[in-house]
């Protein structure tokens, strides 16, 4: 395994995590988030025949409980009145049922439970009595759950078997079992951590269905972990939140990373009351009065997902939009009645949808019919302005054009957050939430409104559908790609013929990106199936690793993207774009909730195209043809961000610039006032030619568009002027302690 391979250790072909129940505390003093995590697990299936060690299964596990999708709106029981548990004291992470090394072995014939986890310091392990749960006695437990010997597993086993219809009765018992006291006098559960794994056992345990099925894991995050970003926004303060690690989120809680380990979730966050934290949940929560100095915010989801899709953000942010304070203080106990609900009709009844039963959208009308969901924008104060100008006016056209593309919505609510500036990419979806970099903020509103155009994609592609495999990434970011066009041509209500010229002009540029990617770049970072024929296998436990995702040059490559998006333009101009929009739309609904490999959309769109000669489009020549079209600066103003992007690129190419010209195209375009895009070439422009004028606007871009500016360093470097190496190098020494830890890594190669 080579050192940039992340290894998936969970045995998810043993036992799978059906429900996560959170109770964490964010400390902003000490950089940490502690607490307690329970996990509510469910036997795997395994054959005879996959139990050899080292045996290989291609077969991705399915959940035992699989029952219809059809389900009504269900009356759930009152639980008794929540209880806050007070955070685990740091005086109490210590001791514990830890086994050193030394003494766990792995000659044990005891059955080991193996969760992804790094950087947490695990304080105990415990197993739930769950029989201690009024309300869960009251279920009537059928033959096929019942377990004489383990009771506890019986009722646990009945609560994550429950149909969707019952949701909300499922996650009141979710969290009443979650406050369970430990067994009695039972065997305690001993746990082990390495690198990359936290492992458990239980003495004379040897096989998964006796293994206990409620389990409580206490912990603390490490300021040197991965998976959260300790940092201060763009007005200096304190703000933490995933931002999209390469480790995922293995860091913040221990789970299975796994994409087929998909489960649901529920979240109590305490925080700083002047805080606000915002979660991918379901629900828009309203905080309530926790502990002196504290409010608890709550969570949930009841989409099955991989654990890599839960985001969470904790920060002084304001919502824009609103001339109030953007939350309010809930005074009731009541979990759930803040979110609308919809109820079926009888037209839903004939909806049947083909993956494990959960509450779906796509099977309610008056979800179908909705447009445009509820959305929220939070930012820093000093971004609040321009987040209220720009970002809330575009959501609202954005959901609606992805809507008449594809259909309902996947999820029931946005909240979009303008994140700190050290943040490494130009967004990031999730679900119920979007990051977005300040990068978009500036300039006319294409970049911000392409960019939400391309995360919104993301809640059908990439969340809705994932990758089976995480190596097949241009299933989430080709398709994403793809219709960040589609959906932005609907916004600005262009013509077709409007239409077809912008998206032949964003190919060019993309095409020339590419290329220049595949000339500067490691060949086996950009194979987009780097498994080949062994994709999506796991071993006989259902580990398996995930090829150059530590490698940190990775995440700053655009191949996955624009391999994935060529080969379905491609398509898309075999068939016909109406046509091709129509299998989309046909294809999300049949796969939706599901984990995919390249075969299923490949075999799926190779019965769509016909592959006549005739339908061929000539994209070579369609490029060539705006390659050699002339921009006149005369006609300045006319220019659109990207055909400006484009003339600056064609510049880039010149060998020699005068100054009087380097100076003309500033003034005459405006150049500091344009989106980040222009501006990271008008940079490029000003270090090739070496004008001095123009390095203000190198540092400040360098400074305030860190998602964009990495290879800017480079080629600050490369030219050996003493100017620009100290330049770059003032500039790392400015934003170093906030910038992406992966970009700084890259940087200080660049510069060392």
């Amino acid at each position: 395994m080579s050192p940039y391979d992340l290894p998936l250790r969970a045995n998810t072909n043993h036992m799978l995590v059906r429900h996560y129940v959170l109770d964490l505390t964010v400390h902003f003093q000490r950089k940490v988030i502690g607490g307690s995590i329970v996990l509510f697990l469910e036997p795997g299936v395994v054959s005879s025949k996959q139990g050899e060690a080292g045996s290989i299964s291609n077969t991705p596990v399915q959940n035992l409980s699989q029952v219809s999708s059809k389900h009504d709106v269900s009356s759930p029981i009152t639980p008794e009145p929540n209880k806050v548990r007070p955070p685990e004291e740091p005086s109490h992470l210590c001791g514990g049922n830890d086994v050193s090394s030394v003494l766990w072995g792995d000659e044990s014939e005891d059955f080991t439970l193996v969760l992804d986890c790094c950087d947490l310091t695990v304080s105990k392990v415990e197993e739930l009595d769950v029989t201690t749960v009024d309300d869960l006695k009251k279920l009537d437990v059928d033959q096929q759950h019942a377990n004489t010997d383990h009771p506890s597993s019986s009722l646990v086993q009945r609560v994550v078997s429950m149909p969707s219809v019952c949701w909300r009765l499922q996650h009141e018992l979710y969290v009443q079992c979650s406050r369970s006291p430990t067994v009695h006098n039972a065997q305690p559960l001993r746990f082990h951590t390495d690198q990359w794994s936290l492992q458990i056992r239980k003495e004379g345990v040897c096989a998964p269905h006796d293994f206990p099925r409620a389990v409580r894991i206490c912990y603390e995050t490490k300021l040197t972990g991965g998976s959260v970003r300790w940092t201060k926004d763009q007005d200096g303060r304190c703000c933490v939140y995933t931002m999209g690690s390469p480790i995922n989120n293995r860091a913040l809680f221990p789970c299975q990373e796994p994409p087929v380990a998909m489960s649901t979730w529920q979240a109590r966050v305490r925080a700083p009351c002047d805080y606000t934290v915002l979660m991918s949940g379901k629900n828009q929560a309203f905080p309530k009065p926790a502990e002196t100095g504290f409010l608890q915010w709550e969570y949930y989801v009841t989409m099955p997902m991989p654990a890599s899709t839960f985001t969470i953000a904790v920060g002084q942010w304001l919502e824009a939009g609103v001339k109030h304070p953007n939350f309010e203080v809930e005074k009731t106990d009541k979990p759930y009645d803040k979110e609308p609900s919809f109820s079926l009709d009888n037209d839903d009844q004939q909806y049947v949808c083909s993956h494990m039963d959960y509450p779906c959208r796509f099977m309610v009308s008056a979800a179908r019919a909705q447009a445009v969901i509820p959305h929220r924008v939070f930012a820093p104060p000093c971004h609040l302005q321009k987040a209220n100008d720009m970002v809330l006016p575009l959501l609202p056209l954005c959901l609606t054009a992805a809507h008449s593309v594809l259909g309902v919505h996947p999820f029931s609510r946005l909240d979009v957050l303008i994140v700190p500036s050290g943040f490494s990419s130009l967004g990031m979806a999730s679900p119920h939430i979007v990051f977005l970099s300040q990068s978009v903020l500036t300039g006319e509103r294409n970049l911000c409104g392409a960019r939400l155009c391309h995360e919104i994609a993301h809640s059908w592609f990439g969340l809705a559908i994932g990758a089976r495999d995480w190596t097949e990434e241009w299933i989430s970011e080709g398709f994403a790609t793809y219709l960040e066009d589609v959906f932005w041509s609907h916004v600005q209500k262009l013509g077709c013929r409007e239409a077809e010229e912008q998206r032949w002009l964003k190919a060019l540029l993309r095409w020339r990106r590419l290329s220049d990617e595949l000339q500067n770049s490691e060949e086996e970072l950009q194979v987009l199936r780097p498994n080949k024929e062994n994709t999506g296998e796991v071993s006989e436990s259902g580990a398996s690793v995930v090829k150059h995702a530590l490698n940190p040059e990775k995440p700053f490559m655009q191949v996955h993207y624009l391999k994935g998006y060529f080969l379905l333009k491609f398509l898309a101009d075999q068939v016909g774009e109406e046509k091709f929009l129509d299998f989309f739309k046909v294809f999300v609904g049949k796969f939706h909730g599901q984990l995919i490999l390249s075969q299923v959309s490949l075999s799926c769109t190779r019965a769509l195209c016909s592959f006549s000669p005739n339908a061929k489009v000539a994209f070579g020549r369609h490029l060539r043809i705006l390659a050699s079209v002339s921009i006149s600066p005369s006609f300045h103003q006319l220019l659109s961000p990207e055909q400006l992007v484009l003339l600056l690129e064609f510049l880039l190419e010149e060998p020699m610039l005068s100054l009087s010209t380097l100076r003309l195209l500033e003034t005459t375009y405006n150049l500091q006032a344009q989106d980040a895009e222009v501006k990271h070439r008008w940079c490029e422009l000003a270090v090739k030619h070496k004008h001095t004028a123009a390095y203000r606007d190198v540092e400040q871009f360098l400074i305030h568009d860190q998602a964009m500016g990495v290879y800017l360093y480079g080629e600050l470097m490369v030219q050996e002027d003493a100017r620009q190496q100290a330049l770059a190098r003032r500039c790392l020494s400015i934003i170093k302690d906030d910038m992406d830890q992966s970009a700084c890594s890259v940087v200080e190669e660049m510069i060392l």
